[in-house]
C-alpha cells in the first residue's frame, strides 16, 4: 500500500512540474508581490496601513490606465513607444482648448469643455491611426513607428504650449482626476474601470480571442481567414486613445500640462505589463497579469519612500526587477517553445 502511494506522488509530482513551469509567468510575479509587501510591512510600520494602500492605488492609477491599451499591443507581440509622448500631448491638448487664466502665456483656443475633451480624444485616435497605418499599410515595425510618433507627439506638445504651463483643464477632466465620492478618488474608480473593461473585451469578446490568436501565431490566424492588419491596427488605436485619457486625467492630477511630464510613464506602463507576466512574444498573459505589475510597481515605489532609501538606488532597484521579468519572460516562451516541440 505505502509502494502505491509513493508511486501515485510521484506521479502527481511529475504532473505539477510542467504545471509550473508553464505558470511560471504567472506564479513569479506574485510571489514578488508577496514579497515586497510582507518586507516592507515588516521594514516600516506606516506602509501597512489603509491610507497607504490608498496611496499605492492613487499612485498607479495613471500608469493603470495607460497600460490597458499597451497590453493589447503587447498581446499583439507588437510594441508602443508612443504612449507617454501621446499621453503628455493629449493632456496638453485638452487645456490648450480650455480657458487659462490672464498669467498663463500661452496664445490658446479656449472652447467648451465638452468639446475641448471630444477634440482631445480625437487627436490621439488620430495618432494612433497614424501609428496603425504605418505598422499595417506602409508596413514600418511597431518599434520604429512609435518611436518616430514619439517624436511626434513631442513636437506638437512643444508647438502647442511653447514651453510654458497651463493649468486649467474643463471641470469634468478636473473632477475625474483630483475629485473624490465617498472618500476614493475618482482617477482609482476610472483605472479600475477601464482595466475591467479591458479584462472583460480580452477574455469574453471576439475581438479579444482575435487578439490572443494574432499574437499566439499570426501565421496560422492569417490562414483561419482572420483580418490580422485590421486586429493589429485596432489595438494601436485602443493604445493611443488609452494613453489620451491617462494623459487628460493626469493633467488634472498633477494640476498642469506642460512638456515632458509623462516621459517616466513609458517605462512604468512597460514595466506594469512585463512585470505582470504578459508575454512579450505575444498570445499569452492578460489585464490580471497588469493588475499584479501594477501592484509590483507600486508597492516597489512607495515602499522604498517608506525605509527612505537613497533615490538614485530606488532607480537601480527598479532596473533591476524590470530585468528580472524579461528573464523570467524569455525563459517561460524558451519553456513554451520546448514543451510544444
Amino acid at each position: 500500500m505505502s509502494s502505491e502511494t509513493a508511486l501515485a506522488g510521484e506521479r502527481r509530482a511529475r504532473g505539477l512540474a510542467p504545471f509550473l513551469r508553464s505558470q511560471m509567468r504567472n506564479i513569479a510575479p506574485f510571489l514578488t508581490l508577496i514579497f515586497l509587501s510582507g518586507f516592507f510591512a515588516f521594514a516600516s510600520p506606516s506602509f501597512a496601513t489603509l491610507d497607504n494602500l490608498g496611496n499605492i492605488l492613487t499612485q498607479v492609477s495613471v500608469t493603470g490606465i495607460i497600460a490597458v491599451g499597451l497590453t493589447f499591443v503587447i498581446l499583439c507581440a507588437e510594441i508602443d513607444l508612443s504612449i507617454a509622448s501621446i499621453a503628455n500631448v493629449t493632456g496638453i491638448a485638452v487645456a490648450y482648448f480650455t480657458l487659462q487664466e490672464s498669467y498663463v502665456n500661452i496664445a490658446n483656443i479656449p472652447l467648451p469643455g465638452a468639446v475641448a475633451i471630444i477634440l482631445s480624444i480625437l487627436l490621439c485616435a488620430l495618432l494612433g491611426l497614424v501609428n496603425a497605418l504605418g505598422l499595417t499599410v506602409i508596413g514600418i515595425p511597431s518599434f520604429i513607428m512609435t518611436l518616430a510618433m514619439m517624436q511626434i507627439a513631442a513636437g506638437i506638445s512643444a508647438l502647442l504650449v511653447r514651453g510654458q504651463i497651463a493649468y486649467k483643464v474643463p471641470s469634468l477632466i478636473t473632477t475625474l482626476g483630483s475629485g473624490s465620492i465617498a472618500g476614493i478618488p475618482w482617477l482609482v474608480i476610472v483605472a479600475a474601470v477601464m482595466l475591467l473593461g479591458g479584462h472583460l473585451v480580452l477574455t469574453y469578446t471576439r475581438f479579444g480571442r482575435y487578439v490572443y490568436m494574432v499574437g499566439g501565431n499570426r501565421e496560422a490566424a492569417e490562414y483561419s481567414g482572420l483580418n490580422v492588419k485590421l486586429i493589429l491596427g485596432s489595438v494601436m488605436v485602443i493604445s493611443a486613445v488609452c494613453s489620451g485619457i491617462g494623459g487628460m486625467l493626469g493633467v488634472a492630477h498633477f494640476g498642469s500640462a506642460q512638456q515632458n511630464e509623462f516621459d517616466t510613464y513609458l517605462l512604468d506602463s512597460i514595466a506594469a505589463v512585463v512585470v505582470g507576466g504578459t508575454s512579450l512574444f505575444g498570445g499569452r498573459g492578460g489585464i490580471g497579469n497588469t493588475i499584479v505589475g501594477l501592484f509590483v510597481l507600486g508597492v516597489l515605489n512607495n515602499g522604498l519612500d517608506h525605509v527612505n532609501i537613497d533615490s538614485f538606488l530606488k532607480i537601480l532597484i527598479r532596473g533591476l526587477i524590470l530585468l528580472a521579468a524579461l528573464v523570467i519572460n524569455v525563459y517561460a516562451q524558451r519553456l513554451r517553445e520546448k514543451t510544444a516541440a
